[in-house]
């Protein structure tokens, strides 16, 4: 097992927002985490990676990664293990890049943060990676700067850049809902594609839960920090039992007059 995550409460000042959410994972394995803003899906995720905001913690249960007690790791712990075994995707990788640096200076730091890598074959793997995301001219795309690139290339860019060390684990943040609806779907193929060439398992917090069962093995529906629903896709897709996760189905994006869930 990959991942156990077993009875997690997380806290926010002091009140608990989420409420005893357990999970397990096995490598190459893809859940995903619904529901509207506020429901706690990415305060979960963020406890997996070590990054809740300050006035978060994880107050009771366990995260088991590769046998490892995540929650009495030492911030060196975590800092080792972000980036090569575990890495994350956000909603717009543009906002987490710096706007006045080249995506290459910055894709060649983050390989040499995490590596001991020399820079002339770090720049050559990363253009090799930009390619692989299907991104055109990668020498250009390297000389450029965020502002200069679509949102649809921005976020290739974050998924080549997370997807570099090949981690056993990917965490996914709405990763397209900022894309228009074809550019997600193009996005979420090429990212399934590198994900199931190396293995790496994933966890998708999505509010969408056509993007959800197009991409995930199982599903766990939350609201209000605790688990509504939870199965196999196709279970939930077709036979859906809790009215919030009926609800979310019916708000299903149509691409070409067919939705994701199709």
């Amino acid at each position: 097992m990959l991942l156990e995550v077993k009875n997690l409460h997380i806290q926010y000042a002091g009140t608990e927002m989420v409420h005893g959410i357990s999970f397990s994972l096995d490598s190459g394995e893809v859940l995903s985490l619904v529901g509207e803003s506020g429901s706690g899906k990415t305060s979960v995720i963020r406890a997996v990676l070590g990054c809740l905001p300050h006035e978060g913690r994880a107050n009771e249960g366990e995260i088991i990664f590769s046998g490892v007690n995540m929650l009495k790791n030492t911030p060196k712990m975590w800092r080792d293990i972000s980036g090569r075994n575990i890495s994350m995707i956000f909603q717009d990788s543009g906002s987490m890049m710096n706007p006045i640096r080249t995506i290459g200076s910055q894709f060649v730091e983050y390989i040499l943060e995490h590596s001991s890598m020399d820079p002339q074959k770090a720049e050559k793997e990363a253009k090799e990676m930009l390619d692989k995301m299907q991104l055109p001219n990668p020498d250009t795309i390297m000389d450029s700067f965020p502002f200069e690139l679509s949102g649809g290339m921005r976020q290739r860019v974050g998924v080549a850049m997370a997807m570099f060390f090949r981690p056993q684990l990917l965490l996914a943040d709405e990763p397209t809902s900022a894309l228009d609806v074809t550019t997600q779907a193009q996005v979420v193929k090429e990212l399934m594609k590198i994900c199931r060439e190396d293995g790496t398992a994933i966890i998708l917090v999505t509010h969408n839960l056509g993007v959800a069962t197009y991409m995930s093995d199982k599903i766990m529906v939350m609201q209000n920090g605790h688990v509504v629903e939870e199965g196999t896709s196709e279970a939930i897709i077709e036979n859906p039992q809790a009215n919030y996760t009926k609800e979310l189905l019916h708000s299903v994006p149509q691409i070409g007059g067919m939705s994701y869930a199709s």
